[in-house]
């Protein structure tokens, strides 16, 4: 019996990084390819990834993720040693790149992913230009978000 490859529509996302949104204020965001082998690919179509603990460094001119962690599936190539966390190449213009390492000098600016998708069966990963947040900041945000929940509450219990 033939099993049904998974559907990868126009741009469907692959996975997010919902923590980098709470500790980091974004700037800029750029869209960059990545360099990835045969059973990365299959696994990212199973959704196998998990990006809380990436980050983007900048070494000799060439963007790396760092910390990107695609498991391999059980059913991977027997000739091939999956390495789970490898640092794998973003592939951006040199400009940009130039451009970035400038601002990621500056005291106080990061690049970090902020989720994996598909483009035209190529798989993207968007970074942000980020600067991190103070503690009072996150405080503030999870401040605003429970008086969001409230308010919801309180008008769903007025409604009934």
């Amino acid at each position: 019996m033939a099993t049904k490859k998974s559907e990868t529509p126009g741009n469907a996302r692959i996975a997010d990084n919902k923590k980098a949104a709470f500790n980091y204020f974004f700037e800029e965001r750029f869209e960059a390819g990545m360099v990835l082998e045969g059973w990365e690919v299959k696994a990212l179509r199973e959704g196998k990834v998990q990006l809380t603990d990436g980050y983007v460094v900048i070494r000799d001119g060439e963007m790396f993720i760092i910390g990107c962690q695609i498991n391999p599936l059980r059913s991977a190539s027997t000739h091939v040693n999956p390495d789970a966390v490898r640092t794998k190449k973003l592939l951006l213009h040199k400009e940009q790149i130039k451009r970035l390492t400038g601002k990621v000098e500056q005291k106080g600016y990061t690049l970090v992913p902020i989720n994996l998708h598909w483009k035209a069966g190529k798989v993207k990963c968007d970074i942000a230009l980020a600067k991190g947040k103070a503690e009072h900041d996150k405080r503030d945000v999870i401040k605003d978000r429970e008086g969001k929940r409230e308010v919801e509450r309180a008008m769903k219990n007025r409604q009934r």
